[in-house]
Parts: C-alpha cells; sequence; structure tokens
C-alpha cells in the first residue's frame, strides 16, 4: 500500500481545496437578530415570521409577488445618455453604472411592467434600492414616465412601488428635472380618471419623497418603513430640538395622515385590486343568480288501497 499517494495526499487536497458550500443560508433579521433559514424567509415574501420585518426584495421579485401567477411583461423604456456630466468622484460615474447593472441585472433603478392583478390589467413601476440605492436619474425618470403613457394607452391604473434615496447627483440637475417631469405625468393619469396607487417601501426619501411618491390617489406604505425628506439629525441640528421616536415610520405617518395606509405585503395584492376597483366603481364579480328556483313538484295523486 502506497500511504503518500493514498493517505497524505488526499489529506492535503481536502485542506487546499475550496469547499463549495451555500452562502446565506441563514439570514440575520436586523430588528430582532433572529437567525431565519433562506427558503422560509424567501416562502414568505421575504418578511421575518416572527418579528414581521419587511426585507428589502428586488423589484423582480416585487413583480412577481404582485402579478397573478408571477407572470409580467416587461415595457422597453427610452435610452438616455450616459453620464452627460462626465461626473467622476472617487470612481467615474460611468464605471459606478457598470458595477450595478451587472449587479442588479438591470438597466436602470426602475422597472416597468404590464401583467393581470385578479384578473384585471395593471401597470406597475418599481424602484429597486440595489440600483446605486434607488436614486432617480434620467433613465429612471424616462421608465416612470413610459409606465404611465403605457398606462394612458391600456387605461390601466397605474402602481408606482417607491425605494429610492432621492436624486442621483451624478446627474445635476437633469435628474432634479425629473421631479417636475414625472409629475406632468402623474396629472395625466388623473385627467384620465385613472387610478395612481403609491406604495412606499424601506426607504423612501430624498428628491422622490418630494415628488411622485406623496402624489398618489392612496397613499400605502409596508411596515416601519423610513419615509422622509431630509434625515432625523440634519432636522434635529435644524430646528434644534428633539423629534418624536419614529417620527419618519409608516405607523407615525399615517397617524399624523402623511399616509392613508400600513399595509402587510402578503395583503398588498389584494388591497390595491380593491382600491382599483373602487376608484373605477367596478362591479364585484359576483355569481349569476338569474335562474327561477326550481319549485318542488307535489304529487295530488290519492294512494288507494286495498
Amino acid at each position: 500500500m502506497n500511504w503518500i499517494n493514498n493517505v497524505v495526499r488526499p489529506k492535503i487536497r481536502s485542506f487546499l481545496e475550496k469547499r463549495e458550500t451555500p452562502e446565506n443560508l441563514w439570514i440575520k433579521c436586523p430588528e430582532t437578530g433572529e437567525m431565519v433559514f433562506h427558503r422560509d424567509l424567501e416562502a414568505n415574501q421575504w418578511v421575518v415570521p416572527n418579528s414581521n420585518f419587511h426585507m428589502r426584495i428586488t423589484s423582480k421579485k416585487r413583480l412577481e409577488y404582485f402579478f397573478d401567477n408571477g407572470e409580467f411583461t416587461k415595457i422597453e423604456t427610452p435610452e438616455v445618455a450616459i453620464d452627460p456630466l462626465k461626473f467622476r468622484d472617487q470612481r467615474k460615474y460611468v464605471d459606478r453604472l457598470k458595477d450595478a447593472k451587472a449587479k442588479t441585472e438591470l438597466d436602470d433603478s426602475v422597472l416597468v411592467a404590464t401583467g393581470k392583478v385578479n384578473g384585471y390589467d395593471m401597470t406597475t413601476a418599481v424602484q429597486d434600492f440595489a440600483f446605486m440605492g434607488g436614486s432617480l436619474g434620467m433613465a429612471a425618470g424616462e421608465a416612470i414616465i413610459r409606465g404611465i403613457e403605457v398606462a394612458l394607452e391600456k387605461k390601466t391604473p397605474f402602481v408606482m412601488f417607491a425605494a429610492s434615496g432621492g436624486a442621483r447627483m451624478q446627474e445635476g440637475i437633469l435628474s432634479l428635472m425629473q421631479l417636475p417631469r414625472t409629475t406632468v405625468a402623474v396629472q395625466m393619469l388623473r385627467e384620465a380618471g385613472l387610478p395612481y396607487i403609491v406604495v412606499l417601501t424601506n426607504p423612501t426619501t430624498g428628491g422622490v419623497t418630494a415628488s411622485y411618491a406623496m402624489l398618489g390617489d392612496v397613499q400605502i406604505a409596508e411596515p416601519n418603513a423610513l419615509i422622509g425628506f431630509a434625515g432625523q439629525r440634519v432636522i434635529e441640528q435644524t430646528i434644534r430640538e428633539k423629534l418624536p421616536e419614529g417620527f419618519q415610520r409608516s405607523e407615525y405617518l399615517r397617524d399624523h395622515g402623511m399616509i392613508d395606509m400600513v399595509v402587510h405585503r402578503h395583503d398588498m395584492k389584494e388591497t390595491i385590486s380593491k382600491l382599483c376597483n373602487l376608484l373605477l366603481k367596478r362591479e364585484t364579480l359576483l355569481p349569476e343568480l338569474n335562474e327561477e328556483p326550481v319549485e318542488a313538484e307535489v304529487s295530488t295523486e290519492v294512494a288507494v288501497t286495498s
């Protein structure tokens, strides 16, 4: 027996070879520290079962959960100039864009799609926070406007899932121009009498909050989502007062009239569907009751007994 070949070498290989073990088998809840198996978390739409903490999800996952059978059609959006200001900080803006596109497999921070929600057509736009913090640039602005145009063409409600850190600084004034442009597009929906529903997810801040994210016919938010324009520390330093606990969270904003309702992710689809039916004055589909009742036949024959 050659013990070097049969024993020593396999042992050395086992130390040197990289073990292929799946990463992120367990995910830690940011709120309670609870460890949750990733498959259980995914099956629960990325809501931690015990703490009810709503974790961030990708735009594609959001659309799968929202549309019937997870089926939707992506809307192609207009191309825009890349890095028109030739911006550079620690890195070139074009390099940041390449990394974000490779990481998320998206063209930009907003994904627009159409599909069926409980049998009715719906147009939806979703901001993906993983793409440069969901920042609003020219491409994102064009995507939202194109989505609204499709909603106008198809005469469908338009649902906006917002998640953003604000305007994209690398595009400067060109980014800020998207705020009034998207606002005008929302007004077109209003004039056409089509519902515009906004769902504020964690976080929704900056210029996005100052524009289309606060213009919905109905303002919905996920539980404990961070929603605001400026950060809490900046506000406290400006007004020189201590702000209430959780004053920029969904529940606080609902209690003080800034948003209409806080809805669990599991109930989001049904809630939005009912709201759209109400706003469009759709009749609830009920079974037909036009058939005349069948009366029981009564025998008039008299039994003759011998």
